[in-house]
């Protein structure tokens, strides 16, 4: 009889686990169902605050051919697809035990066992391997040699292990000893989830982890109220760990609206602040001479009197008009004259005060006052002067004349004179013809008249207003009725200034003459016109031409530069130095973990360079602790990056080496890696769009051709994809230099290595021999990695399963709906001798030619011709192995939909084999890849079956 002291362990309350099950909250004894029944023994124990909790061990360890099974009570999963199970347990050293046989065991089995409902009794299942699944043997960290009676703590084991994933409705755990000495104290099921959180403005749903330890579970995130998403859509993923991660777009506070508390929620701005544009900056206080009308304002309204320009900012304060010009001077020289003035005592708060000058003659038998003629000359010019002086010439002899000194600034132009003065020119029943004066301070050119009339009946508004726009100071207005006419003009003028100082001595020279007549000013707007277009021809073309030069220099076939192994430097950092551009520290923020690399974490944060804008970037960081080697082995991949300029190819910004963390920093690519993005997305995109990201990677691949460069890891796991869908190649973690100075170039790894085997072409794998034509056989995997969104190479198979099929020369087939052509440049790619292999160069253009004829790729490779047929049985297995539709289902990986299928009475293989499109749909499984893969395992079955 063993004796156990057991020692409570504090466990803080974790928002990112799920308990299912958890023994040690067991108020009467468990019930586990064991055999046989002399095999565990359940028992009562103490905690160290004298709680009961029920215990099971077992310890026949002098009987040989020991096998002693207890099982768990049902455990209802609750949506979860991978389980974790907690373990603790003490086990003793067999060595310890006088004269015990040589089959005692210091370790256990765990197994699990799925079922729909509590239907297990005392000999179902079966207390063998099958219909269990195994998930782990145990083993024991610390084990104790001798019961402990003095007191002393016991050493007690604690292990977690998962499993999934899981499609039924729940499961039971079982533990198998088959021959140990040892006592289960603590069992805890549980699963993982990310809690509901607001992160980047935007609400996230509690998210199940998904089905593997590594999945990567997208979230919608919906903007807080008055909230707004920028760019793309926001999402979060949720790790296998229950933690949130990489996150993508964000939601920020509309206009009127600032963030508060920490960034989870929009408050209006308060009376009397404004917030103008979407953005993570706070509401600011109304500026001088401005109040708002409402909570929320997204502008301040200037107070009467005062006003803002359409170029003012709107922080700006609202300003008023100058005051008149002081203490003019005249100086009068016969036909001539020079003005002189002072400036205005106040500015109206503005900097850009100018003056204009209005000349009217009097007398001269024409009666009152008219303006001057176009041979009065202004120096430097009438409008827009900016010194307080000007010299009038070629002045009339014995005539009067009169001079207005204006000054104006910014906002005059919001002020107008009112055109004071209208005539009644003629009438009839139905109409009448107006006309009137130009206003005696236009403050500008006038462009055109508007006029706004609406009749009066009595003293009531008839309710019709009518805009009539004229550019001569007349107008015939049409009539309903014969009643009072309410009349308003308006007049739209413009104001010359220019701002920019290249073009201002032309301005100012040119403007007596522009304004002197209106085709004058016609010319004048025309040439602004121009000017303008010509601006944005020249902004938004350049670009373009940029980037086009860019591809023209990527695809003409000249190799302009050669890779260059930075191990073939006698200092290594000597190549990050010249490869690599160094990146002061203070310019990186890290703000998410979204993974691990081999030298350490691999972060998403911002870069912000000066004098540029700030950019989302990848980063990955060299843990602490590391040696020489290993830094000089981490940069080394910098030092490869940062000779590639390619679209599709991963562009290094920087790194950081003269502060601690030592980073890496690249481009961020807000889909992560392509077999992942493609397996999230099953069915989503056409052939075209993945024939585009094929045509991508191959182009890159090209790119890296033309240097003499041997990727040797080329995956969809090491594409990356962009928000745009561009796929660019990355991880050049495996990747060697390629000698240029023979027939067939090759690098031999003077290491064996690990080689991903189901990538790697025979040779690699056989002779370690990587070429260009290696890399093409992994082009034709990724090939279809891509046309099957995703799925797993060869699927089950081992390794030696996969070289030995290779060796006898099957090949994969075509995924579903597979273009012919695809999968024929896939088996060219999978030629068995490197030459016969397509370079790169045509690869890329193959897909070209498939772009632009989309017709050729609607022929599909029919499934009954296959010559791969072993392979093909794998991915798309027949009913004969199967004895419910359910396991169908879930062999094909669509059993979410077992449920859907019972409620349609498709629940036999009779009426399964008859389904169409219209029973699939009525079923409910709307997802495209998801019909096309239960259609095609239905219609394949219908045909006959070929002995493999």
């Amino acid at each position: 009889q063993m004796l156990f002291r057991i020692v409570q362990e504090l466990v803080l309350f974790d928002f990112s686990i799920e308990i299912l099950m958890d023994s040690t909250t067991a108020t009467a004894e468990l019930g586990w169902t064991v055999y046989p029944a002399m095999g565990w023994e359940e028992v009562s124990g103490y905690d160290e605050n004298m709680n009961t909790i029920r215990t099971y061990q077992v310890c026949n360890v002098f009987n040989n051919n020991q096998n002693n099974w207890v099982r768990t009570k049902y455990i209802r999963r609750r949506g979860a697809q991978r389980i974790h199970v907690e373990m603790k347990f003490s086990v003793r050293d067999c060595s310890s035990i006088p004269s015990v046989p040589g089959s005692c065991k210091e370790t256990f089995n765990l197994y699990y066992y799925e079922a729909d409902s509590d239907t297990a009794n005392k000999g179902s299942p079966a207390w063998m391997e099958n219909p269990w699944i195994k998930v782990d043997t145990i083993a024991a960290d610390e084990s104790f040699s001798q019961v402990d009676l003095g007191g002393r703590v016991m050493k007690i084991n604690k292990e977690i292990r998962s499993f999934g994933p899981v499609s039924r409705q729940g499961f039971y755990l079982a533990f198998q000893d088959y021959g140990s000495c040892m006592s289960l104290i603590a069992v805890r099921v549980f699963y993982r989830k990310c809690p509901r959180v607001v992160q980047n403005g935007a609400a996230f749903p509690e998210t199940l982890s998904g089905a593997e330890s590594t999945s990567l579970v997208a979230a919608r995130g919906v903007c807080v109220p008055n909230g707004e998403e920028v760019d793309v859509p926001i999402k979060l993923y949720c790790n296998g760990d229950g933690e949130w991660m990489v996150p993508i777009g964000r939601c920020m506070c509309k206009a009127g609206h600032e963030a508060v508390e920490n960034g989870t929620a929009c408050r209006a701005c308060v009376s009397g602040f404004f917030k103008s544009s979407q953005g993570d900056h706070q509401c600011l206080q109304c500026p001088i001479n401005s109040r708002t009308t409402n909570e929320g304002a997204t502008n301040c309204v200037c107070r009467n009197g005062y006003y803002r320009t359409d170029s003012d900012p709107p922080q700006m304060p609202c300003t008023t008009i100058p005051s008149a010009p002081q203490s003019v001077i005249s100086i009068v020289n016969e036909t001539s004259l020079r003005l002189e003035w002072s400036a205005p005592r106040d500015g109206g708060g503005r900097e850009d005060v100018v003056y204009n000058i209005i000349c009217k003659s009097c007398g001269g038998g024409r009666g009152g006052c008219t303006r001057c003629g176009d041979n009065v000359q202004f120096v430097p010019r009438q409008l827009g002067l900016t010194e307080s002086s000007v010299h009038i010439s070629d002045l009339l002899a014995h005539t009067q004349y009169t001079f207005e000194i204006q000054a104006v600034n910014g906002v005059s132009d919001q002020t107008p004179s009112a055109v004071t003065i209208m005539h009644q020119v003629s009438r009839t029943p139905d109409s009448i013809t107006l006309s009137w004066s130009q206003p005696d301070q236009p403050n500008g050119l006038i462009l055109d008249y508007e006029l706004q009339y609406y009749e009066k009946v009595n003293v009531h508004l008839s309710g019709i207003t009518i805009v009539l726009t004229v550019t001569v100071r007349k107008a015939s207005i049409q009539m309903v009725s014969r009643s009072n006419l309410i009349v308003q003009v308006q007049f739209f003028f413009l104001f010359c200034y220019l701002f920019a100082e290249e073009y201002k001595s032309f301005f100012q020279e040119k403007l007596p003459l522009i304004i002197g007549s209106a085709a004058a000013g016609v010319v004048f707007i025309i040439a602004v016109v121009v000017f303008v277009i010509i601006c944005k021809r020249r902004s938004f073309e350049r670009p373009e031409s940029e980037y086009t030069d860019k591809l023209q220099h990527y695809t003409s076939g000249h190799r302009m530069k050669i890779y260059i192994d930075p191990f073939t430097y006698e200092d290594p950092n000597e190549a990050v130095r010249e490869f690599a551009k160094e990146i002061d520290t203070s310019c990186v923020k890290i703000e998410q973990v979204i993974g691990a690399g081999e030298f350490g974490e691999v972060c998403s944060g911002n870069l912000r360079l000066p004098g540029k804008r700030e950019i989302l970037v990848a980063i990955k960081t060299l843990k602490a602790g590391y040696t020489e080697r290993q830094r000089r082995d981490f940069l080394s991949e910098a030092s490869i990056m940062g000779q590639f300029d390619h679209p599709n190819i991963i562009h290094l910004e920087g790194v950081v080496t003269k502060n601690a963390p030592v980073m890496i920093i690249t481009e961020f690519m807000e889909n992560g890696s392509l077999d992942s993005f493609l397996r999230q997305n099953d069915g989503q995109f056409t052939v075209i769009q993945l024939v585009g990201m094929l045509r991508g990677i191959a182009a890159g691949m090209k790119y890296l051709n033309d240097m003499n460069y041997v990727h040797r890891d080329l995956a969809a796991r090491n594409i990356l994809v962009n928000s745009n869908l561009v796929c660019k190649v990355s991880d050049f973690g495996l990747s060697r230099f390629l000698e240029d100075d023979t027939s067939d170039p090759t690098y031999t790894s003077a290491l064996g290595g690990k080689i991903p085997i189901r990538w790697t072409a025979p040779e690699a794998i056989q002779y370690r021999k990587f070429t260009s034509s290696s890399d093409g056989w992994s082009y034709g995997i990724v090939m279809w990695e891509v046309m099957s969104y995703g799925e797993r190479p060869y699927w089950d198979m081992s390794n030696q399963d996969v070289i030995n099929a290779i060796e006898q020369d099957y090949r994969l087939p075509p995924p579903m709906d597979c273009p012919s052509a695809l999968h024929q440049l896939m088996l060219d790619c999978w030629q068995k001798d490197r030459n016969n292999r397509p370079k790169f160069s045509q690869i890329v253009n193959n897909l070209d030619k498939m772009i632009r004829n989309p017709n050729s790729l609607k022929a599909m490779t029919p499934l009954s011709s296959s010559v791969h047929l072993p392979l093909l049985d794998r991915s798309t297995p027949d009913f004969s192995s199967f004895t419910t539709v359910d396991e169908w289902l879930d062999a094909i990986k669509m059993g979410q939909y077992k449920e859907n299928f019972a409620n349609e009475d498709f629940t036999s293989f009779d009426v399964v084999s008859q389904m169409t499109m219209e029973d699939i749909l009525r079923v409910g499984v709307t997802l495209v890849g998801h019909q096309k893969k239960i259609l095609n395992s239905v219609q394949l079955d219908r045909k006959p079956h070929h002995p493999s």
